[in-house]
């Protein structure tokens, strides 16, 4: 790449990760029952198996997950020249009463505040939002993205154990999100969707399926129930971003499509389903050429953009390489790589200024 070009189009990975300690010692020691009961949960959604493996690779990528210097030696073996850095999920703590969860939320954002901030020029930062307390979402976002200078926040694909009577289940179509989704839109905010155990538990608890599997199907979930529900309607201008290219529910979206035609209870959205996914954002991460082009054949190539899952084993360590191989038009391999994370105001000028002087002299 000449220095002209560098300096025009950054390579922007928007799903990336970074791990907060202190912040899951300040959960064990205010919390420490329900934070066991977040284990035990995790155990039994994962299994003994897959637990122990995903300990080990834990352990293995440490440094990646917290070391900054490792972080941005990967990124520049990978050709990434920005990252938007996202809490890992499992910091989500939607077990946390009302003023843990704003304790911790705060907490999160200033670190990933501070973490972005050793280097502006390569990072861009993500906040958290206390999902489960949904009047208490939009205090959580003014912090992360006015007083920290987010770009916006994560969330997961719903909050609550269906089936718990003692805690109710917060899915992203309930109506006391609309101050949250009100608020993002006129912010301009990142609404990062990022989903973190299934409700499915037990059925998968092998094989890794709670991950392989539970991640496109909360995706799936959750996405319908923005657009079913008519979110996207009432906040055109909303921008949600959906990792793991939005899981099972752009390649397969013929099925809503067809229900709501025909189904009335299916027809609280203004347009068919499929016409949605033209105003959704998607990272690129299906660890498939063939997967990348339908996606993009579904949303069209301005709703992708570069992911990694960087440091996770899930994750893919050559994100560049892989959308290079699925043959696209050189425009849309482009737009996917940095023109789409600059609309959505993922840059960082004075690192690519640096980077470009460097390159050309």
């Amino acid at each position: 790449m000449n220095a002209a070009a560098a300096s025009q189009h950054p390579t922007v990975d928007v799903h990336a990760h970074v791990l907060i300690p202190a912040l899951q010692q300040a959960v064990a020691e205010n919390d420490p029952e329900g934070f066991a009961a977040l284990q035990a949960l995790e155990v039994r959604r994962n299994g003994p198996e897959s637990m122990a493996n995903s300990g080990l690779m834990i352990k293995e990528r440490w440094p990646q997950l917290t070391d900054l210097n490792r972080r941005l030696a990967d990124m520049d073996s990978q050709g990434v020249d920005v990252q938007l850095v996202s809490p890992s999920p499992s910091h989500f703590y939607y077990f946390a009463a009302e003023e843990l969860s704003v304790t911790l939320a705060r907490q999160a954002n200033e670190a990933v505040r501070d973490y972005v901030n050793n280097v502006p020029d390569r990072l861009n930062g993500l906040g958290l939002v206390p999902l489960q307390h949904p009047h208490l979402m939009v205090e959580a976002l003014d912090h992360a993205v006015v007083e920290c200078g987010l770009l916006g926040v994560e969330i997961g694909s719903f909050a609550g154990t269906p089936g718990d009577p003692e805690r109710t289940t917060v899915e992203l179509s309930d109506p006391r999100l609309e101050p949250f989704w009100n608020r993002a839109e006129d912010l301009g905010a990142i609404v990062f969707l990022h989903p973190f155990g299934c409700s499915l538990d037990e059925r998968l608890d092998r094989f890794y399926l709670a991950n392989t599997v539970s991640q496109p199907a909360e995706n799936a979930v959750a996405l319908s129930h923005l657009i079913f529900s008519g979110v996207l309607d009432r906040h055109p201008d909303l921008k949600i971003l959906a990792a793991h290219g939005g899981g099972y529910l752009p390649t397969t979206i013929g099925r809503s499509d067809h229900a709501w035609k025909v189904r009335p209870e299916a027809q609280r959205c203004a347009e068919p389903p499929s016409s949605y996914l033209r105003k959704i954002f998607f990272d690129s991460l299906v660890h498939n050429p063939r997967e990348l082009r339908s996606l993009i054949e579904a949303s069209g190539p301005g709703q992708v953009l570069l992911g990694s899952d960087y440091p996770f084993d899930m994750g893919s360590e050559r994100p560049v390489g892989e959308v290079h191989a699925a043959g696209l038009p050189e425009a849309d391999t482009a737009a996917i790589l940095a023109g789409n994370a600059a609309r959505l105001g993922i840059t960082a000028a004075a690192a690519l200024t640096t980077r470009a002087t460097t390159q050309g002299a």
